[in-house]
């Protein structure tokens, strides 16, 4: 794999480590919007819709940790591979498997403990709390899994083994496609049967991970004798992957900011609108995940082993792609918002509100493609600090202060509360672009 990584053509080679990134973030996408799509033609679904989408709140920040140190730390074994130094990419490894590990357990104590105040307190009402509850409660229980498949699949697709990076989420994505009819209607489980479906999947997923890992095919193997935090590996995992993790945790505290706002403005039928939302910038989100997901071995192999042209060619065509895709989705988006609503929702009413609020809301991620390449390119580079300037101005300086102030400065209720995303997305972009610009120039000579 490493000769494919130095030699083949860029485009052949993107090709082949995107698609399957792709993929398994379609698959992903699909089983998340499923759960959904099956809840929400329940007799009380746009109730347990809402109920789903504050527990979403929640699953955004646990999954934080798993980019914390997988995001963190596979980059970091993509460089050692191209500097020819396995020994040590195995040591951050197994470094990153032990912090998933006791990440999962102190995360699933402090839920278990304060799940129903934290839900109360992201936006949860009287009427929407027991679906969040049934959920949220059995949902903790494959916390591990979760981060153990997630997280470690990273260095999976580090290694350049996209297909069987693929098939771990192809895996766990299909089961539960298959399990949430069986445990919500066949059961009779309702919400609490979709969060079954999804921890058994997460356990296969998980198995499947493992198992490579420790395998001969893997490059990198999970050993016993770097099972021990050094803290020096540690350092910089966590100074790298805390731009990943900050933007998966401000974006699980911005889907907290959003619901609150909405409530107050709109009712619980505008939070049932959020959710449906979000599973929309999932669908424009996840594929641009999956072609910077892609791009990241072969960054950071060539930055390694100073090929800095073959950088410079992936980054460049990562950029069009993505833009492309970006633009094609808004736009389909803004001309059939219906389409896009109907698959999450029966109730005419909601089906209208959210038609309405998905035209503003997706407005200015029609350039975010570029913005995701640039992102994933600092932290491939190992310059994480900068990844994460940006993460911080788009949540935390620009988005979720103008979710506050535009209510009070337009006369437009809950769509002032929307309006704050294609502000920032758009502010962020164009701010990125010419920073980005300045940055190849200085650390990719010619």
């Amino acid at each position: 794999m490493n000769e494919r990584l130095e030699n083949e053509k860029i485009s052949k080679l993107l090709w082949s480590l995107a698609l399957p990134s792709i993929l398994a973030q379609l698959t992903t996408l699909i089983y998340n919007m499923v759960d959904r799509i099956f809840i929400g033609r329940l007799p009380d679904g746009a109730l347990a819709i809402a109920g789903i989408g504050l527990c979403a709140s929640i699953i955004t920040i646990i999954t934080a940790f798993t980019n914390l140190f997988g995001r963190g730390g596979a980059p970091l074994a993509s460089i050692k591979l191209g500097e020819k130094r396995i020994d040590v990419a195995e040591k951050i490894l197994g470094n990153c498997l032990v912090s998933l590990l006791i990440s999962s357990i102190l995360i699933m104590g402090v839920l278990f403990l304060f799940g129903e105040d934290i839900l109360l307190l992201f936006g949860a009402s009287q009427n929407t709390l027991p679906y969040a509850m049934d959920y949220m409660s059995i949902y903790l229980i494959g916390t591990i899994f979760v981060q153990l498949s997630v997280g470690l699949n990273y260095f999976i697709n580090a290694q350049g083994f996209a297909k069987y990076g693929m098939m771990t989420l192809l895996i766990g994505g299909i089961l539960n496609i298959v399990l949430d009819p069986i445990f919500i209607f066949v059961f009779k489980m309702d919400v609490a049967g979709a969060a079954v479906a999804t921890v058994l999947s997460q356990f296969v997923s998980c198995i499947w991970v493992m198992k490579f890992l420790l395998g001969p095919k893997s490059t990198i193997q999970i050993k016993k004798e770097h099972l021990k935090l050094d803290l020096s590996i540690m350092k910089k995992v966590l100074g790298l992957g805390f731009s990943p993790f900050f933007m998966s945790s401000t974006e699980g505290i911005l889907q907290v900011s959003f619901n609150r706002q909405l409530l107050f403005f709109g009712g619980d039928l505008a939070v049932s609108s959020m959710t449906i939302l979000m599973s929309m910038s999932q669908i424009l989100l996840l594929p641009m995940e999956g072609i910077a997901q892609g791009t990241q071995p072969i960054i950071s192999y060539n930055y390694g082993a100073k090929h800095y042209h073959r950088v410079k060619e992936t980054v460049s065509l990562a950029i069009k792609v993505s833009l492309a895709y970006s633009i094609i989705g808004v736009l389909a988006m803004e001309i059939f918002p219906n389409v896009f609503v109907s698959l999450f929702a029966k109730d005419s009413a909601l089906i209208q509100l959210s038609s309405e609020m998905l035209r503003v809301y997706v407005f200015g991620m029609i350039i975010l493609g570029a913005n995701s390449t640039y992102q994933q390119t600092y932290t491939s580079l190992g310059f994480g600090k900068r990844s994460f300037f940006f993460a911080f101005y788009r949540k935390i300086i620009l988005l979720i202060p103008l979710i506050y102030i535009l209510p009070y400065l337009l006369p437009y209720g809950l769509y002032a509360v929307i309006l704050a995303e294609p502000i920032s997305d758009l502010l962020t972009t164009i701010t990125n672009t010419f920073s980005f610009k300045s940055f190849m120039k200085k650390h990719l000579p010619s």
